[in-house]
């Protein structure tokens, strides 16, 4: 029988974050359940679920139960004691023996109150056990290095490992052993690996290699804004692309057209990145961008994309509806494709039939059935979705809708009782609905399986640690577009910068327009209604523009207002 919030009892570290004001009792029984439910810690909960940061519990927790807080950093990992305690009773507690001292053990714990494992620890070693604070993400990351020597986790990489970093893949062609001898130069080897060890670190989304007539540079995107990172010498250019090139698998003596490849990059046992290649000729050399394709990133819970409430129910009743189309819009790089996976991560039971047609999958989650369409080989996705319908599925992503023939049978396959979520490019919500229409959809289908659209984009969110506020006079906010009770004492905060972020800013988050489709807009639609008399509707009905929702981030001290003026409109 499932629990409810209401009869879970709230003592330890729970009620600590409760009386400290860090979290409200209703969130803090809710996410608890949540916990329980996945047989996770509550701490390490509310850390992967990014509610609260692992610093901040750690001291709460120090200063109520006088525990003093270790940085983990600092300790020898030579001394961890290795066997002492079964790998399953570390991960099952989230409790790892760091030293001894006679027959005391030393526990990192990053939740003091957590007395089970300090005694089931306890029994199996037969020695008496203390507790030591540790903040839950660094606690988790020496968990994984120390359960397995073998494993390599991204903050144990040091430079003695650039060499020997596993860029096997299985499912590749086997390299040519007759390749130039320049692209095994080690030096090349060991300064790749280290540029894509180092984006992955920072968490940058793409890696740019960019010849010019007198300068090589190499920039990240990080947060969405490219960097410089690198400029290695002209002399070494060619080998650089050559050995990248032959990473990925491509012909390396064809430089007069693009061509695409993939890395597969072996961070340890358990967690692996792949990266998309492409290169495109330029007038000094080949230009390579790498795009980094973690599956990590695409399991975040629908908490962190960003909604505010009413935005997250209207996505939750659509995304629970048994047919019908969802779709996404926004800019390449805008998160839709984590938007669509969270959704379908939500939806992915064993009861349902999940399929999808991308170009390239991009995430590979089990219990989903993915496909990589190849027009080359005729593996359109029409081709793919009319397999799929084939196929008794109760759910379909469409990667994106292209063409015609790709969105009349995505609208078939919404009107005859299949769940149908897909992209689209355009600016805004209303937008989309004539662009179905322009494609050639007939007005009456589309009011008939559209249920919901979303567009969005991503702001970047200030730094926690160095963000200052700033009171800025209300006639600048009103032109801004706050309304006159929102603008009047409005505290805005500006990005300032420290160690911690780049340039003020850490992080982003979803900023959205969620437009479900109202049966006064059907009826828009049907009388073949204009953008502009979709906007008006949607702004009866409650829905937010891009530029609102950013608004609303900026209210609550998330972002800036330079954040928001760059990435929307007035």
């Amino acid at each position: 029988m499932a629990v409810t919030s209401e009869r879970i009892h709230l003592d330890g570290l729970a009620r600590r974050l409760v009386l400290d004001g860090l979290i409200t009792e209703e969130a803090a029984r809710k996410h608890f359940g949540e916990a329980r439910k996945k047989k996770k810690s509550f701490v390490g909960f509310l850390v992967e679920q990014k509610i609260l940061d692992s610093q901040t519990i750690a001291l709460s927790a120090s200063e109520e139960f006088g525990v003093p807080l270790f940085d983990i950093n600092a300790l020898n990992k030579e001394v961890i004691p290795k066997g002492i305690v079964e790998e399953k009773l570390v991960r099952k507690h989230h409790a790892l023996p760091m030293f001894k001292r006679g027959n005391k053990l030393f526990v990192a714990v990053s939740d003091p109150t957590n007395l089970q494992a300090l005694d089931e620890i306890k029994f199996q070693t037969r020695m008496s056990t203390e507790a030591i604070l540790v903040e839950e993400d660094k606690l988790a990351r020496i968990i994984d290095i120390a359960m397995d020597d073998d494993d390599t986790s991204m903050d144990d990489l040091l430079d003695d490992d650039l060499d020997n970093i596993n860029f096997d893949d299985p499912d590749a062609a086997p390299i040519e052993d007759d390749l130039d001898s320049e692209i095994d130069d080690a030096p090349v080897v060991r300064f790749v690996n280290k540029i894509l060890l180092d984006a992955i670190k920072k968490g940058a989304s793409d890696i740019h290699f960019e010849p010019y007539e007198k300068k090589f540079r190499i920039r990240t995107r990080q947060d969405g804004i490219l960097k410089e990172v690198a400029s290695p010498p002209m002399n070494i250019a060619n080998k650089l692309t050559s050995r990248i090139k032959v990473m990925s698998r491509m012909n390396i003596s064809e430089r007069r057209i693009p061509q695409d490849g993939r890395i597969k990059m072996a961070l340890s046992k358990k967690r692996s990145i792949d990266f998309r290649v492409n290169t495109c000729p330029t007038l000094y050399g080949e230009k390579i961008v790498l795009r980094i394709l973690d599956p990590t990133s695409a399991q975040v819970g629908i908490e962190q994309l960003g909604f505010d409430p009413t935005q997250k129910e209207a996505f939750l009743k659509a995304i629970k509806k048994p047919y019908g189309m969802i779709l996404v819009t926004g800019p390449t790089g805008s998160g839709k494709t984590v938007s669509l996976y969270t959704a379908l991560n939500m939806l992915n039971e064993p009861d349902i039939n999940i399929s999808t047609a991308e170009d390239p999958v991009e995430i590979t989650v089990a219990g989903i059935n993915q496909v990589n369409v190849n027009p080359k080989t005729g593996l359109s996705f029409a081709e793919a979705l009319r397999a799929f319908l084939r196929q008794d599925p109760d759910i379909i992503m469409v990667g994106e809708i292209r063409d015609l023939e790709t969105a009349e049978i995505s609208v078939k396959a919404a009107q005859t009782g299949h769940l149908v979520l897909s992209t689209l490019h355009t600016n805004d919500a209303p937008q989309t609905l004539n662009r179905l229409s322009q494609m050639g959809i007939p007005p009456y289908n589309i009011a008939a399986s559209v249920l919901l659209i979303m567009a969005q984009c991503l702001a970047r969110k200030l730094c926690d640690k160095c963000k200052k506020e700033e009171t800025l006079p209300t006639d600048l906010l009103l032109k801004e577009g706050f309304k006159l009770e929102d603008a009047e004492g409005l505290t805005t905060y500006k990005a300032v910068g420290c160690d911690y972020c780049v340039n003020g800013y850490k992080g982003r988050i979803g900023i959205f327009q969620v437009m479900p489709v109202s049966e006064a807009m059907e009826d828009l639609i049907i009388q073949g209604g204009s953008t502009k008399d979709l906007d008006v509707q949607s702004a009866k009905e409650g829905v937010l523009t891009l530029r609102e929702s950013g608004l609303e981030k900026i209210k609550t001290g998330i972002t800036s207002i330079e954040e928001i003026n760059r990435i929307t409109k007035d």
